[in-house]
């Protein structure tokens, strides 16, 4: 059976395929659409079962909020070539829309919801056989409140979302406060958000963390007390480089060595777990301040204001963000 170019036209647009794969499909398939999509479909799948261990670290992140919903949505591929086609961002755009339509509440059911009878997961699986590249819809988050704003950063590789609980809240305020989510990247709204396991985690990194600064003086301190430069004896590579330069004689290079292998147990055993204590809750506090949204100095103010002032101001409150990013810190 020959295969017209209007037929061909109407399984790329219902498939989002490439005009060559889907002529190879429909030849394949005597010109049976049903048949010519399922042939697409499992070359999909054998792509994305070849591929499986490949890692698909690049892609293209989207968001979109219109009537107090806001969502985002990631798909992956493996290179950035790919990931600027399109074909490729053309799809992303149309299971945005998808979402945007149906309100999905997880990301598994964003990936059952159904197009022209074809779910999400069977499109991006279906573009990985026209690629030949391994796909995967990776991300989804939303949002809904009486005001979403949506943001997309250049190059489709972020992308957030900020919920304001009043209707009537300024739009330039609710936007630059949604444009701080997306380039300070806080961890939650406030201290208050931050999930206690996040807080005991880095307050253990803190007392780690001072604890070995505490060694650390105690063998600086033993080195200037024997006369030695600690810059000069900061590891055995300094110590052996530093006495081929004559910075330091044999005697001092080998007291060195032994102040470094008996100094730290000895101070160890003498901390103050008080005071590292009381250190690790500084620390704990300065991460909560510099990485919670409200907490944040807002990057939009000329004179260092911080975001819950500038909320404050302008009779803003911020009640939800989300932030999906790929291969961005």
């Amino acid at each position: 059976m020959a295969v017209t170019l209007a037929d061909i036209k109407k399984l790329r647009d219902m498939t989002g395929a490439g005009m060559m794969d889907v002529k190879k499909a429909l030849e394949e398939a005597n010109g049976d659409f049903e048949q010519a999509k399922d042939l697409l479909r499992k070359r999909g799948q054998a792509i994305a079962a070849k591929r499986s261990d490949r890692e698909a670290s690049e892609g293209c992140v989207l968001a979109k909020a219109e009537n107090g919903f806001g969502c985002i949505v990631a798909v992956k591929c493996e290179t950035d070539f790919v990931a600027k086609n399109a074909d490729f961002v053309a799809m992303v755009k149309k299971i945005l829309d998808v979402a945007m339509a149906n309100k999905p509440q997880s990301l598994d059911e964003l990936k059952a919801l159904t197009l022209n009878g074809q779910t999400m997961a069977d499109l991006v699986t279906e573009r990985s056989g026209v690629t030949g590249e391994k796909m995967e819809l990776s991300d989804y988050a939303f949002i809904a409140a009486p005001v979403v704003d949506a943001y997309n950063h250049l190059g489709n590789k972020l992308s957030s979302l900020v919920a304001a609980d009043n209707a009537a809240a300024d739009y330039d305020t609710v936007h630059g406060v949604n444009m701080q989510v997306a380039s300070m990247a806080p961890v939650a709204l406030d201290a208050d958000h931050v999930a206690q396991e996040v807080k005991d985690k880095e307050l253990a990194i803190a007392v780690d963390k001072t604890k070995q600064d505490e060694v650390n003086k105690a063998i600086e301190n033993a080195l200037r007390k024997a006369g030695i430069n600690p810059a000069h004896a900061d590891s055995e590579d300094h110590i052996s480089s530093n006495t081929a330069k004559g910075w330091l004689t044999e005697e001092q290079a080998q007291t060195a060595r032994d102040i470094r292998a008996n100094v730290p147990a000895e101070a160890e055993a003498n901390l103050n777990m008080k005071k590292i204590e009381m250190i690790a809750q500084g620390r704990l506090a300065k991460f909560l301040k510099e990485s919670t949204l409200v907490e944040q100095q807002y990057i939009l103010s000329d004179n260092k204001e911080l975001v819950k002032d500038v909320l404050k101001k302008m009779n803003v409150t911020i009640v939800d963000f989300k932030r999906v990013t790929l291969n961005l810190e």
